[in-house]
């Protein structure tokens, strides 16, 4: 009888602990889901961001005047606000409540982008440089004319831009300077995301399923970038000043060079979205280690992580644990170990120029799209967002999906992110020939008959038949004559009436249409410049086409790109190492290459607007074909260096894994004795004991 007490209390106490265990190992299931959802909703505000701030930085350019490479110092001061916090937030936050970091930072987010909207709510309305004075017009019947002798004359002997004190605030700072201030704060909040998400996931995943959820929750952001290309297009369609003007008065189309779109709207919107991101995360508990030690029936699933942490430690010459300095002074010790580290070091090199030539590329490639192909700013985040971005998602999840299913080690992995690199590589220069004829630009592009000279005329917006019509030269207003030649403003036309009213605005009895139009009888202007040829529009389609294969090549490296930052380095250091890895290139790539890419772009500006403090303002035409070269040849030459140093990286890591390597090497493939998984389970104490050391170095 007591056999069978005994026997029915050991079956009663293995149930209960197979139902214990079972309840764990839900609850564990569940944390770990949660995150992942919390997580892939912040990924998606996170590059929203990015992508409302790409796509609005032309118009934010233009709305307070400021030149490419201002700009670019605009856009890079997200770079800044991460350069402040992401070491130190990579190395002791992975130390601390992780999720309730992360969604810190998406409140500071949130209130970055509040920031930068606000200054439209303070300044003035926008005041673009016209012929005319719309308002002085509204409510007159006096017809306007362009080209009088009278030097007294509206509108022809000085610039209508007015000087406004909302160029600057109080304080004697460009307005912009706030909306800087903003986009650091975003930066700021940006920083433990994408570090101490990442080493979240890779810290409870199950071994070789990291690749997979990297890839899933990279695959997921891409909705951020559709979602903001298309909200870019829909904002740039509207007037920056909706709802306090009469639309009908405006004179300018979005498809000009001097209008601007609801800038301030989308990050309206990101704010109310990053807010909502980061609640989630407050409640996700710190850690999952509890179930992972206690765990002993599925106790199993738990050791090939625990053996891929022994595999990773014996790839470097001193993997014996150190008793280090507490605090500030581990910090360094785990840097310099990392920069003792080639291989992270030369992966460190090639991805800044990688990341440099990419950041450089997309940021000015709206304005590309619009001076090449004139194309409006919206059609072409509305054409980015429904073609490259859903190819990228697409391409990012199949990658990580190739990882997963062919089990591929790092050096598979590493193999896949070269080649695709290669590829985008020469499908970046066929993009090279898919190009538009300069726009004919009377006094900047081609002489008044038509001609266009291999040496711009840039000093010589005055011809016999506007010599004597007081014009002010300094004035963009173009108009697109019945000859099919677009002039710098009307009265440079020659014209000497106008009939209309807004946008239907039109000019007659134009001098210089006249003289370059001898065969008819048509002297006319429209407001606008004259559209391009039909070829445009498919050389357009075909540089897209090409746009999106470089996209999909691009992202089937991605998530493999991102497990060599972690497999190069020791276990403990995979969160440190990630952080500055993000700080190298944010410094490099995030904030230098906006600012030399756009001050090379400038040098190809043939018109300058002024701005509102009398100053030089954004630039109103470049020279299309000097702006290729300069755009595609700089991103490729930074790009260039790069496959050598991935050579260099892959020689090396064969070479180390070779040595170091219990398993044997097959084709990339690291093939495990399975002896190595079983004996901890000979043990239990001593795999408790190990698994709970490998927790704690990753919380």
């Amino acid at each position: 009888m007591e056999v069978n007490e005994d026997s029915r209390k050991d079956s009663y106490q293995y149930s209960t602990d197979v139902q214990s265990s079972v309840k764990k190992k839900i609850k564990f299931n569940n944390g770990f889901k949660t995150f992942m959802i919390a997580l892939s909703f912040s990924f998606i505000c996170k590059a929203l961001g990015g992508v409302i701030m790409k796509s609005s930085i032309t118009h934010i350019e233009r709305r307070f005047g400021t030149t490419s490479s201002e700009a670019g110092l605009i856009d890079g001061s997200f770079e800044i606000g991460n350069l402040l916090v992401i070491t130190l937030v990579s190395h002791f936050g992975a130390k601390s409540h992780i999720p309730r970091i992360i969604g810190t930072g998406c409140f500071i987010m949130g209130i970055g982008s509040i920031i930068i909207a606000l200054p439209h709510f303070f300044m003035g309305y926008y005041k673009y440089e016209s012929a005319l004075n719309v308002n002085s017009l509204e409510n007159s019947t006096v017809a306007y004319v362009p080209c009088s002798t009278d030097l007294s004359s509206f509108g022809n002997n000085k610039s209508s831009v007015p000087l406004e004190s909302g160029c600057k605030s109080e304080s004697g700072l460009p307005t912009w300077i706030y909306i800087m201030i903003g986009n650091m704060l975003r930066g700021i909040g940006e920083t433990p995301i994408g570090t101490l998400g990442i080493t979240y996931i890779d810290n409870f995943a199950k071994e070789g399923h990291s690749v997979f959820y990297i890839g899933i929750l990279h695959s997921l952001s891409m909705f951020g970038p559709m979602i903001g290309f298309l909200l870019g297009s829909l904002c740039a369609k509207l007037y920056v000043d909706i709802g306090y003007v009469d639309l009908s008065t405006i004179t300018i189309k979005p498809t000009d060079t001097r209008w601007v779109g609801a800038w301030w709207l989308g990050f309206v919107i990101l704010a109310i979205f990053s807010f909502a991101a980061g609640t989630p995360f407050f409640f996700i508990p710190k850690h999952l280690k509890k179930e992972r030690k206690e765990r002993k029936i599925s106790g199993s699933l738990d050791v090939p992580s625990t053996n891929e942490s022994k595999r990773q430690r014996k790839n470097f010459k001193n993997p014996k644990p150190t008793k280090e300095p507490k605090e500030l002074a581990s910090f360094f010790y785990s840097l310099k170990c990392i920069l003792v580290n080639r291989m992270y070091v030369i992966y460190l090199i090639a991805s800044f120029l990688n990341f440099s030539s990419f950041i450089g590329y997309i940021t000015f490639l709206a304005k590309y799209l619009e001076q090449q192909f004139a194309q409006s700013v919206s059609k072409t985040n509305f054409l980015l967002g429904i073609t490259t971005m859903p190819v990228v998602a697409i391409s990012i999840l199949l990658g990580g999906y190739i990882s997963k299913k062919f089990k591929l080690s790092i050096l598979g992995g590493t193999k896949i992110f070269i080649f695709s690199q290669m590829i985008t590589f020469i499908l970046n220069i066929l993009l090279l020939s898919f190009t538009c004829e300069r726009r004919p630009v009377a006094g900047l592009t081609a002489t008044y008959n038509g001609s266009q000279p291999e040496i711009h005329p840039q000093n010589t917006p005055f011809s016999f038949c506007n010599s004597d019509c007081n014009c002010d030269a300094h004035l963009w207003d173009p108009v697109c004559g019945d000859n099919g030649l677009t002039y710098i403003s009307p009265c440079l036309a020659g014209c000497k009436s106008s009939v209309g009213h807004g946008k239907d605005l039109a000019f007659h009895n134009c001098s210089c249409v006249a003289a370059n139009n001898l065969l008819s009888r048509n002297t006319s202007a429209n407001l606008g410049e004259c559209p391009r040829k039909d070829d445009c529009s498919r050389n357009l389609i075909y540089f897209m086409v090409v746009q999106v294969f470089s996209s999909f090549s691009f992202g089937i490296g991605g998530p493999a790109s991102v497990m060599l930052i972690f497999k190069n380095v020791e276990p403990e250091l995979k969160s440190l190492a990630m952080g500055f890895h993000f700080l190298i290139n944010r410094i490099i790539g995030g904030i230098l290459a906006p600012i030399y890419f756009g001050a090379m772009i400038d040098t190809t500006c043939l018109k300058w607007a002024i701005n509102k403090c009398g100053g030089k303002g954004s630039c109103r035409i470049y020279d299309s074909m000097s702006y290729r070269n300069i755009f595609f040849g700089l991103s490729l030459a930074i790009k260039s260096p790069m496959f050598i140093l991935y050579i260099i990286l892959y020689i090396i890591m064969k070479k180390n894994y070779k040595e170091n390597n219990t398993g044997s090497l097959n084709n990339g493939v690291i093939n495990v004795d399975e002896s190595n998984l079983k004996e901890p389970l000979k043990n239990n104490k001593q795999f408790e004991s190990f698994a709970h050391e490998d927790s704690e170095t990753h919380i």
